[in-house]
């Protein structure tokens, strides 16, 4: 797989816009009461001022841009290594990235390593940015491991399967550090669905109530699972904020120069004490949900093409070449460390252990329960009958 392809990459069509389920689904289209994006670096690759964000990034260098673009480059090789690992049986479930690898890496390379990360389950583009190595992230999706690192090693907490809850756990942390009076941020990822849970709202109420240093960034990838965020929200989701008490701002999230200085911009206030900031990083699912997840079934091709041409990566490497900031060799030679990651990757998959298929019926009860032996018996049998029909 080369860089180009892997820039490329784009998820399985369905035939027109029929869904598998036999209904039609229609592309949402923007209207001219859209909000307005901070953005820049547009979808053609041109730099475009703007006067209150271009500070955070007017000291980047040629080779800072190289680094930005490589780390997007290969999280989105890494994901696709993981996509296909999953499809053949090496994964249990996989969460993909595939669209946003802007916003997760301008917003992780924003962060100082004394800042702490809290994210949800689709973070590997932050987890890349804060040294996890790739395999932990692969253990914990085959169930070998319940992360495999230590959230204090890199200040980037495991993993959140329950939808919204690291928020609270984020803002509480915040609100722990300020009291300290640590010069220190927090930041909390999560998506446009998760914005609708109510441990969410708690979390926006007590960091604006105690002025905690916490970063809400929540990537509006447009869809929870099926649901539109017109089926969440009657107005753009970083306007939620001003009904708490602080900032709110919406930016192109497929434009990593844009991601980078408003995180910069929201870090920077809260070590200054001045309280939560709401970032809403505006981008797109470009795959599925998980890998159980079919989205053929509620997306049109047409909307989903739309966005294949704000391609995060892409951008980026008009603007390197437009701008020649880097040539062929760079290019070349980045196309040969994606693939040594890909095949690292792999290796490191195919070298763990089966998970423990009865570790499911531990801890469910502290004494035990007749239930949980009786199930525990069942699948035990149900493994059994493999076996026979191996030996027969």
């Amino acid at each position: 797989m080369t860089v180009e392809s892997t820039a490329a990459r784009k998820p399985r069509r369905s035939a027109g816009t029929k869904s598998t389920a036999g209904k039609t689904t229609t592309a949402r289209k923007t209207t001219s009461t859209d909000p307005e994006l901070v953005q820049l670096l547009t979808p053609e690759g041109k730099r475009v001022k703007n006067a209150e964000y271009d500070k955070y990034v007017a000291g980047i260098t040629p080779d800072e841009l190289r680094g930005l673009y490589r780390d997007m480059v290969l999280t989105r090789r890494f994901d696709a290594e993981a996509t296909s690992l999953q499809r053949q049986g090496e994964l249990g479930l996989w969460a993909s990235l595939l669209g946003q690898e802007a916003a997760q890496i301008g917003s992780g390379r924003a962060t100082r390593e004394d800042d702490y990360v809290f994210p949800t389950y689709r973070e590997h583009g932050v987890a890349w940015c804060r040294g996890v190595d790739p395999s932990n992230l692969l253990g914990m999706f085959r169930g070998v491991n319940n992360g495999g690192w230590d959230p204090n090693s890199n200040n980037f907490q495991l993993y959140t399967i329950v939808i919204g809850s690291q928020t609270l756990h984020a803002t509480g942390y915040a609100m722990g550090i300020a009291k300290d009076g640590a010069d220190s941020a927090v930041i909390a990822y999560f998506g446009d669905g998760a914005s609708s849970q109510g441990d969410v709202a708690e979390s926006f109420t007590f960091s604006a109530v105690y002025n905690a240093p916490v970063v809400f960034f929540c990537q509006n990838n447009q869809w929870a699972i099926s649901e539109p965020t017109e089926k969440q929200t009657r107005v753009p989701l970083y306007q939620r904020a001003q009904g708490y008490g602080f900032p709110g701002v919406r930016v192109d999230g497929n434009d990593v120069l844009a991601c980078l200085a408003v995180t910069k911009w929201a870090l920077e206030r809260a070590r200054a004490g001045e309280g939560p900031t709401l970032v809403e990083a505006y981008t797109y699912r470009m795959g599925a949900h998980t890998t159980s997840d079919d989205p053929t079934k509620y997306r049109a091709d047409e909307e989903r093409e739309a966005w294949e041409a704000k391609d995060p990566i892409l951008r980026v490497r008009r603007y390197l070449e437009a701008s020649n900031h880097a040539d062929e060799g760079f290019f070349a030679e980045l196309e040969t460390e994606s693939e040594a990651l890909g095949k690292r990757v792999r290796e490191a998959v195919r070298a763990m252990p089966d998970p423990d298929h009865f570790a499911i019926f531990e801890n469910v009860y502290a004494d035990g329960h007749a239930l949980v032996d009786e199930e525990r018996a069942q699948f035990a049998a149900y493994q059994a009958s493999f076996a026979d029909v191996e030996g027969a």
